[in-house]
Order: C-alpha cells, then sequence, then structure tokens
C-alpha cells in the first residue's frame, strides 16, 4: 500500500499543473462586462487633433484668459507671468530674430506642433488635482492667453474651434525633422537634454 501511495503522491502535481493549465484556458469571466454604448466611446474619446474637428463650441481671448489665470489659481504653481513658479515654466524666452525655437527653453507653448495639442493639454490635465473642471471658453481664453505671452498670437486675437488649428506654432516643422539615426552615433546635435 505504501507503494502505492508513493505513486500518487509523484503524479499528483503533475495533475495538479495540468488541471490549473486547463482551468487558465477556461473563459472564467465570461457573463461580467458589457460593450460600451456609442455615448459613452463618445465621452472617452476626448483627445483634439491637429485639425481641431474634434474642439468644442467656444471662445476666449488673451485678456480673458489673463483673468482667468489669476482666477484659477494658475499663478500659484507657474508663477505671475508663465515663470518663477513651483511648476513647470509657462513663458519661454523672448523671441529673437537668431534665436532657434529650441533655445526659446522647454515651455509646451512654444514646442507644441500644434496649437490645439496646447488646448488638449490644458484641457485634460489642468488645474491639478481639479481635471476637466475647466469649461470650453476657460480653456480656449487660458491657450490664447498662454500663445500671447510667448508672442505666437496678440493679445486681441480670439481664439475658437475655427481660428485654433490655424494658429502658426513657433516650432513650425522643426519637431518632425530628425536627421537618420543609427545605433552607437551620438546625440542629435543641438539636443537639449
Amino acid at each position: 500500500m505504501g507503494a502505492c501511495t508513493m505513486g500518487t503522491l509523484r503524479v499528483l502535481p503533475f495533475v495538479l499543473l495540468m488541471g490549473a493549465s486547463a482551468l487558465a484556458q477556461a473563459p472564467t469571466y465570461s457573463g461580467v462586462g458589457r460593450t460600451p454604448s456609442p455615448e459613452e466611446i463618445r465621452a472617452w474619446d476626448i483627445s483634439i487633433g491637429p485639425t481641431g474637428s474634434e474642439l468644442p463650441p467656444g471662445r476666449g481671448s488673451a485678456k480673458e484668459g489673463a483673468t482667468l489665470y489669476v482666477q484659477k489659481g494658475c499663478a500659484g504653481c507657474h508663477g505671475k507671468m508663465g515663470t518663477g513658479g513651483m511648476a513647470p515654466v509657462l513663458k519661454g524666452k523672448k523671441a529673437e530674430p537668431n534665436l532657434a525655437t529650441w533655445d526659446r527653453g522647454r515651455v509646451l507653448p512654444v514646442r507644441a506642433p500644434y496649437a490645439t495639442t496646447v488646448w488638449d493639454y490644458i484641457n485634460r490635465a489642468m488645474p491639478l488635482n481639479r481635471e476637466g473642471t475647466l469649461t470650453a471658453d476657460e480653456v480656449y481664453s487660458l491657450t490664447a492667453f498662454l500663445l500671447h505671452i510667448n508672442d505666437v498670437i496678440p493679445e486681441d486675437e480670439v481664439l475658437d474651434a475655427q481660428s485654433l488649428p490655424k494658429v502658426k506654432m513657433p516650432i513650425g516643422d522643426e519637431y518632425a525633422s530628425l536627421p537618420e539615426w543609427k545605433p552607437k552615433t551620438r546625440r542629435l546635435r543641438g539636443y537639449p537634454y
């Protein structure tokens, strides 16, 4: 009887392993969850592309954005005019005729390839710990303010779903022009980080 028990004990781990493997293959979660409705998918699809076709109705100017910048507490984190705060700098170095865009600083309103990228980021990520609480008009106004203090648009320009995608960003096509890179080559010329 001892031999039979020993044989069973030797086979038992193999049987358990095979049984566990078979159970892992079984659809154990059938009946859990559901397919999201089209309305739920639209609510989650908040990304804004370069063409701005996904932008909501609304409008805003740099003057309105300057007021909101203080009211919403942006200045508390980013500094009075986009510099000097604990959070990332929002105002790059002044645009000079010979100053390359990359030398103006690592600033979203300067280095973003599209103005819609700035709008999208503010809409999704600001204000900190209250993300998504800004109205479309507030986001247009704050975007206009940041673009204005970075000399991208004039102070009196009003941004909306039609005008925002047409804003010419300082980086132009520089963001896309990368030289061919091969392993063990040095970093890109002018690569700041």
